[in-house]
């Protein structure tokens, strides 16, 4: 059996060719922007009987739908689904209770380590910005409730940014970002106030009064700005609304910690920094936004942990395999959430089963 988790894009030619051999073998997770896959693979057990095997992956999340058809036509692999925010809190809990320095906060460019009560875990609000955004009230293990959410996420910032800029990946997106100047774009409170700022409700001068309300004080067409100004005014826009709405909803429930997930960060400052702002200013300080090292696993977690939840009498444990976690695994050169986190001999405890 292989366990797998699906929020974006399956690279066939990668993964295929690994999976069509008489072996049981586990992949830990696969997250998959276009230009990056981690399949870590161990505990190869030849099979007496192969004919006789069930192969199934356990998938979650859009993928596990829009992949099923392909897994059982070039590999006779049928996918079992689990349900997507069942694995997103499942992965979630585990990362927050069983791993050292899972969750920290981002704030004007100081990172800081939060240690995990786990006796003062719950309640919390889990953020998970994929294509759009979920927010999950959850008041323990299996405990939760989808409590609102937005179609302003990942997605809207990678379909935009493709338009306006003509970048064809979301990394590229980010590292364009990098180089931009959003104040090209976004127009200021001091743009209206004739550089002052609006000290009676709290507005300082450079605080964003309108994303890309520059544009419409000079006939500039598109072509006249940098593209690496339209992506840093993008991001500052998505990032500053969903840490905003992310707050708004932990008010509304009384909660004061608030985790963000779903590989939308990917360890990049300016976003963390930015979502941080938006929950800090809103919450009069009172709130922290907090992100995850694993940020991008949460799913794939939860689906390997749905073998335990759901007690298959019928699995055996076979091996347990050490399996290295570290930068390399990325080829993005700009996503590196682990990076001066772990030793370079750190390993996560992974079983390899056999159905």
């Amino acid at each position: 059996m292989i366990v797998f988790g699906f929020p974006m894009v399956l690279m066939e030619g990668f993964i295929l060719p690994s999976l069509r051999r008489p072996i049981s073998m586990i992949a830990c997770s696969l997250l998959v922007p276009t230009n990056f896959s981690l399949v870590v693979n161990s505990g190869f057990q030849h099979q007496e009987n192969p004919t006789n095997d069930r192969s199934f992956i356990k998938a979650t999340g859009g993928g596990a739908y829009k992949f099923s058809d392909l897994f059982k036509e070039k590999l006779g692999i049928s996918l079992e689904k689990e349900d997507e925010m069942d694995c997103l809190v499942t992965g979630a809990n585990f990362l927050l209770k069983a791993v050292n320095h899972e969750a920290f906060t981002y704030l004007n460019g100081q990172k800081e380590f939060v240690q995990i009560d786990h006796n003062d875990l719950y309640p919390y609000l889990l953020v998970n910005i994929g294509s759009g955004v979920s927010m999950i009230k959850v008041d323990g293990d299996g405990k939760f409730e989808r409590v609102s959410g937005t179609s302003v996420g990942g997605g809207t910032f990678w379909g935009l940014g493709k338009l306006l800029t003509k970048c064809q990946s979301f990394d590229e997106l980010l590292e364009l970002s990098q180089r931009g100047n959003n104040r090209v774009l976004d127009m200021l409170v001091g743009d209206i106030y004739g550089g002052m700022e609006y000290s009676k409700i709290g507005l300082s001068s450079t605080a964003i009064a309108s994303s890309f309300g520059r544009a419409i004080s000079n006939s500039n067409e598109l072509h006249d700005y940098k593209p690496e100004d339209v992506s840093r005014s993008l991001l500052r826009m998505i990032s500053n609304n969903i840490g905003q709405i992310s707050y708004l909803n932990a008010l509304r429930f009384g909660l004061k910690r608030i985790f963000f997930g779903g590989f939308f960060t990917r360890g990049h400052s300016y976003t963390m920094d930015t979502i941080s702002v938006a929950v800090h200013f809103w919450s009069k300080g009172e709130a922290k936004a907090m992100f995850l090292r694993h940020e991008g696993f949460l799913g794939a977690l939860g689906a390997f942990m749905s073998y335990e939840r759901h007690s298959l009498g019928d699995l055996m444990v076979n091996q347990s395999v050490q399996i290295p976690v570290d930068a390399s695994s990325s080829t993005d050169t700009n996503y590196n959430p682990l990076e001066r986190d772990l030793n370079e001999t750190e390993s996560m405890q992974c079983s390899v089963y056999q159905a």
